[in-house]
């Protein structure tokens, strides 16, 4: 079961590790990338450009360390140890310009975030419009992100909040449980258990953040901008092969870095990811993977600045370049298959 860091927490350590100064990449062609969590299929298409060579033909020599629970990726950034890293939402690159890092996204390999709500069948919890004044129960890190968009969009109130565990007891005890989960995760674990859930993914509702961003340096963006280039585009082409192709080169590598990973929970993520278009919906549908737009990353700011998460005069821009990926696209928020008002269920 994926577990994060509070997003607050996160970016204090991302504010601490600056404190020191950025050490530049160990060699011309070398990037080290750092995740955001243990090895999964949410990140298969780095492991697929890895794995089938897709870097070294952009003549890049990578190395992926995982991140896990006691990995901090900006420390080990700040220390020079890794070049790039992953970030899980649009508040962490908007997090760095609020507090003046020199950080920025230069690609978003999900145009839609895979956070979910979830709830047994048959008791009427069907859409994010049911739930409200219903006891949800989610962690730290929700409450000060997708909470906000959910108490905006549906009115959603701080005393439906429930204490979340990162353990699926509760749910299974109770009928009427509704907590967070992610898309990959939580759904399969609970069919294991027998329980076919009501999955609510939030992008298919407006939830604007993208996922799974790469971030580099803004010294590595402006100095040596040919290796983001060239790092971007392998992994464009690496999502591509690993969810329209064969994703067997990039599993091997997964299951190498995490051996608890599951043939049958890779599959099941790359159905989802698939069914649910996280890397192919929206405007990636024909600016291909990784695209992102301003127009979406200032929806996502005004609505976070209406909620009281930034200053309204932040400038938001400097948490992302379009260099890389393209710009003048739709905004294309919840617009892929998979998606129909306010559930995300599948059809």
């Amino acid at each position: 079961m994926r577990r994060r860091l509070p997003l607050l927490l996160v970016a204090v350590f991302w504010l601490l590790a600056f404190a020191a100064t950025p050490a530049p990449l160990q060699a011309a062609d070398t990037v080290i990338f750092g995740t955001d969590w243990r090895a999964q299929a949410e990140h298969g298409g780095f492991y697929q450009a890895l794995a089938t060579g897709l870097y070294a033909q952009n003549g890049l020599a990578v190395t992926i360390r995982q991140g896990g629970p006691q990995v901090n990726q900006a420390q080990l950034l700040a220390a020079g140890r890794i070049d790039a890293a992953m970030a899980p939402n649009s508040f962490i690159p908007l997090n760095f310009a609020r507090q003046n890092i020199p950080l920025v996204a230069v690609a978003a390999f999900f145009q839609k975030d895979p956070a979910i709500l979830i709830a047994h069948p048959g008791q009427g919890n069907d859409h994010l419009a049911d739930l409200r004044q219903k006891p949800i129960m989610i962690g730290a890190d929700t409450r000060v992100g997708s909470w906000l968009f959910l108490k905006q969009a549906f009115a959603y109130s701080d005393a439906q909040i429930r204490p979340y565990t990162f353990s699926l007891a509760p749910f299974l005890r109770d009928k009427q449980a509704i907590q967070q989960g992610y898309l990959g995760s939580e759904p399969f674990l609970l069919r294991q258990q027998g329980v076919e859930p009501v999955v609510m993914l939030l992008a298919d509702s407006g939830y604007a953040s993208y996922g799974a961003l790469v971030v580099f340096p803004q010294s590595t963006v402006d100095g040596r901008p040919d290796v983001v280039r060239r790092f971007v585009a392998a992994s464009k082409a690496g999502w591509t092969s690993y969810l329209e192709g064969d994703p067997a080169p990039g599993n091997a590598l997964i299951k190498r870095d995490n051996p608890e990973m599951s043939d049958a929970l890779l599959a099941y993520a790359i159905d989802a990811m698939k069914r649910y278009q996280i890397v192919f919906g929206g405007d990636a549908a024909t600016a291909g993977p990784g695209v992102m737009s301003e127009a979406r990353w200032q929806t996502f700011f005004t609505t976070m600045a209406q909620a009281g998460v930034y200053p309204a005069d932040l400038d938001w821009r400097r948490a992302f370049t379009l260099a890389f990926v393209g710009a003048n696209v739709s905004t294309g928020v919840g617009k892929g298959a998979g998606s129909g008002g306010d559930s995300g269920r599948p059809q």
